[in-house]
Parts: C-alpha cells; sequence; structure tokens
C-alpha cells in the first residue's frame, strides 16, 4: 500500500493502551500506508484525500493488535498427549515423539499455531523453537515461511539443547545439538533472516531452551553471539519447584543467580514463565528490566503454579502474554489469556485486586511488545506507530449487557474479531483468515500429526 492510501475506521469505542490508558467511547482510527497516522473521539477529520476504504464499526472496540511472547509451534501436532502430568514427566514422555519431527511437519504445525492466533486477534507472533533433528531439514525456513503466508510480525527465537539424558538433562541423547553445532546454526539463522530495521516483520532472537536441557557452556557461549549480533535472548526460567531443585543440586544455586552467572539477565531478555519468584529474583528481574512472557493457561495445565505478576508489576517487570506451546495449552489462542491472566493472578495472594481488565490488556499488548523490544513501533495505538491493530465484535449476545468495553473483551466471552490489521494490511475477516487457507491448514495439520504419531510409533 503506497504511503498516502488511507483506511478510516469510525464509530468504535478506542482502548489506546498508550501511556495515560487513553480510551474513546467513540472515535475513529486514520491508517495511512502502514502507520496509524491519526485517532480520536469523535468523527475522523473531514477533507482527508486518497482514502481507499471507510469501515462503519460500530458496536466494536478497537485495541492495539495482541502480541503473543511466549509459543512452540512444532507441539500444534501433539496436542492432547500426557494430560495429566507435571512438566518434567510431560517433557520425558513427549520427547521421544518430539525427536522425530520434519520441515514437513514443522512448517505445517507452524501454519496451524499461526491460524489460531491470528484469527483470534494476534498480529505480533513469535515461535520458540528448539527441537532440531539430524536431516530433519530447514526448520527455522518453514517456521518463517508460514508466518510470512499468514501475515505477521514475527519472532523466530532460535532455541537448541546440548544437555541430554546422558549429560543429567531431560531429553534423549539423540534429539540434541552440539554446543559448536547449536551455535553456528544459531548465528546462520540470525544472519539470514533477522530484520532490525523499524517495522520488520521478522525478527530472530537467541534462545537456548531451559537450564536443565543446555549446558553452563551454551548459555553463557549463547548471550556473547546474541550481544555480538545485536538480537535479544529468550529462555524458561522458574517455570516448576522441581526446576529450582534442579538448579540448586547442580550449579548450587536458584534458577536467577544462574541465569546472572552466565550473563542471562538484562534488558535484552525475556523469560517463560518466572513461576516460582522469590522478592530476591523480581527485583533482579526489576533491576536489569528482564522480561517475563506469562503464560497462565499452560501453567495451569501442567499444574506449575501461580506467577506472582503483581508483585512484577509493581517492581517494574516488563511483562507480556504468551500462549506457550499447544501440547500444554490446547485451545492455543492467546486472547483468551486476557481473561486467565487476570483470574488465575486473582487466586493468589493479592485476591482481587491481582490485576483488573485494563492491566491484562496492557499485558497483551504493550507490556508484549515491551518485553519482545518492539514498543517503539507497537503495542499501543498512537500517531507514527505501525498499524497493527483488532476491531474486536462486541454488540452481540456474548457482551450485549456489558456497558465497559474492555470489561467486555476481558471478562467476558471471546470476542470474534470483525478485523485484524498488520503494517495496514487487513489479515482477517469476519474472524477467517483472508491469506491462508483454514481448511486446509485443518487437514494438513491432522495429517501430519498423524504421520508423526505413526513414526514414533516404529521407535
Amino acid at each position: 500500500m503506497a504511503a498516502d492510501r488511507r483506511i478510516v475506521i469510525e464509530n468504535c469505542s478506542i482502548a489506546t493502551v498508550d501511556a495515560h490508558d487513553t480510551e474513546y467511547p467513540s472515535g475513529y482510527v486514520v491508517i495511512a500506508g502502514n502507520r496509524i497516522e491519526s485517532l480520536g473521539a469523535g468523527r475522523a477529520p473531514e477533507g482527508l484525500e486518497n482514502v481507499d476504504r471507510r469501515i462503519d464499526a460500530t458496536g466494536h472496540l478497537v485495541t492495539p493488535g495482541l502480541v503473543n511472547t511466549h509459543h512452540h509451534y512444532y507441539q500444534w501436532i501433539t496436542r492432547g498427549l500426557a494430560t495429566d502430568h507435571n512438566l518434567f514427566n510431560w517433557l520425558v514422555a513427549l520427547y521421544p515423539t518430539w525427536a522425530r519431527i520434519d520441515e514437513q511437519m514443522v512448517y505445517a504445525a507452524a501454519q496451524g499455531s499461526l491460524a489460531m492466533m491470528a484469527r483470534g486477534g494476534v498480529t505480533t507472533a513469535m515461535d520458540h523453537h528448539y527441537v532440531f533433528p539430524a536431516g530433519s531439514g530447514d526448520l527455522s525456513g518453514a517456521i518463517i515461511r508460514a508466518a510470512r503466508e499468514t501475515g505477521v510480525r514475527f519472532t523466530l527465537a532460535r532455541g537448541s539443547m546440548d544437555r541430554s539424558e546422558k549429560d543429567g538433562g531431560l531429553p534423549p541423547d539423540f534429539a540434541v545439538e552440539t554446543l559448536e553445532g547449536a551455535l553456528a546454526a544459531t548465528e546462520a539463522t540470525v544472519k539470514e533472516h533477522h530484520d532490525s530495521s523499524f517495522g520488520a516483520m521478522t525478527q530472530v532472537a537467541v534462545a537456548p531452551c531451559s537450564p536443565f536441557s543446555v549446558s553452563t557452556e551454551l548459555l553463557r557461549e549463547g548471550a556473547e553471539l546474541a550481544r555480538r549480533l545485536g538480537v535479544r535472548l529468550h529462555t524458561h526460567g522458574s517455570e516448576t519447584v522441581e526446576e529450582e531443585q534442579f538448579c540448586k543440586e547442580l550449579f548450587g544455586m536458584g534458577p536467577t543467580d544462574y541465569f546472572e552467572s552466565t550473563g542471562w539477565l538484562g534488558e535484552d531478555v525475556w523469560m517463560a514463565h518466572c513461576v516460582h519468584m522469590n522478592d530476591s529474583d523480581i527485583a533482579a528481574f526489576a533491576r536489569t528490566r528482564t522480561g517475563v512472557a506469562h503464560c497462565p493457561s499452560s501453567n495451569a495445565r501442567l499444574a506449575a503454579g501461580i506467577a506472582r505478576v503483581p508483585d512484577m508489576l509493581a517492581a517494574g517487570v516488563p511483562v507480556g502474554l504468551g500462549v506457550d506451546g499447544t501440547a500444554s495449552n490446547e485451545s492455543g489462542e492467546l486472547h483468551t489469556e486476557l481473561r486467565n491472566a487476570l483470574l488465575i493472578n486473582r487466586l493468589g495472594a493479592h485476591r482481587e485486586a491481582a490485576l483488573n481488565a485494563r492491566q491484562a490488556l496492557r499485558l497483551g499488548t504493550y507490556g508484549g511488545a515491551q518485553v519482545l523490544g518492539r514498543a517503539a513501533e507497537t503495542g499501543s495505538l498512537e500517531a507514527g506507530k505501525l498499524a497493527d491493530l483488532v476491531l474486536w465484535k462486541l454488540d452481540t449476545l456474548a457482551h450485549a449487557s456489558i456497558a465497559d468495553p474492555v470489561t467486555a473483551l476481558v471478562f467476558g466471552a471471546a470476542a470474534p474479531v470483525t478485523a485484524s490489521f498488520v503494517n495496514g494490511r487487513q489479515i482477517v475477516e469476519n474472524s477467517r483468515l483472508l491469506h491462508v487457507d483454514e481448511d486446509a491448514i485443518a487437514l494438513s495439520t491432522r495429517e501430519q500429526a498423524r504421520r508423526l504419531a505413526r513414526i514414533a510409533a516404529q521407535g
């Protein structure tokens, strides 16, 4: 779209999620090219030139697009397995199957994961992919291709594992890379795919999997690699009590202290889960501006616990939301995490004061953009920012009696997405994807799930 072509959205409620939480009960948004040109109360300015389209958004709430900060797309084809396991037992049960994935499977799984998120309001997505069986093909390229076809803004967190069962880790020996191989492949992926420019559609982060699946050398050298290349760092941290015990037994310290000793705290780092954090851990994250991907549904599914999100926010820790892998959050949707983050955190120490509807929406939008290092570009509706936004339909039976639109979106049933825009380009209309075939993806993912199950059964 040329920079002077415009789309005008009118007659909608708007939650900007800017620094002042500005909201308009009835307002407009003007998109010019791939940017938000203007927004405000009432009708759009008169005399706008080169308007290609006007959208009457009566009955809708417009918000920034949702930002997913943690996921594992390949798990789409192993959903519904090991449903009554904690994290370590779940990993042991599924690693032997995951170690048989190939490029065709990963591409189909990425398509399914991305489609489910995008049709539910996600405009910026990420994938933490860390399983690279020998001879499995170009898995990173397959994931990036699926994201490009879906139309979302995307960060690939190129993961790795080099600590297998023989080294005291959880993955089977044939499921890991060597230290040297992992670092070389990660660097090649960054150099081939990472775009550091404003508005980039594809970025890459360095992402060794977890303390119990990678060596200290991979963590330390991975951090050095990321900083040399100027990209962000991502891993799992403090997810379970068992992980904390593992770190203390193996390294003589808890996860946060261990991460700090290997260079893994800083404003260029974000970690998934962070459920078991004490006051000192939270203070360290706040001091270093280390980000957190909060995954409430997965934390509940795997009985990991309740993350101290209110305390993190009060301390100044950047926090976003994550779906996590669809083998531990079978819905695969981020908009349900707005509601689950609010409700699950109210079961914790802060009870009804833990989170409110607007804080939950901020976690899923601006908070996620902060965590991915993209808050200057997306995550809020402001003039000059990228035109990544969602129109939620709130005038149906599901939300008809809830007066406040943000409350309706967060507390109510999942709202239909009438339209979703990324970079000013519409990717969803009436909860259907515009640029990929959902029905074909459903068929493909089903076939690849069956194929993987057959291969895994053969050993």
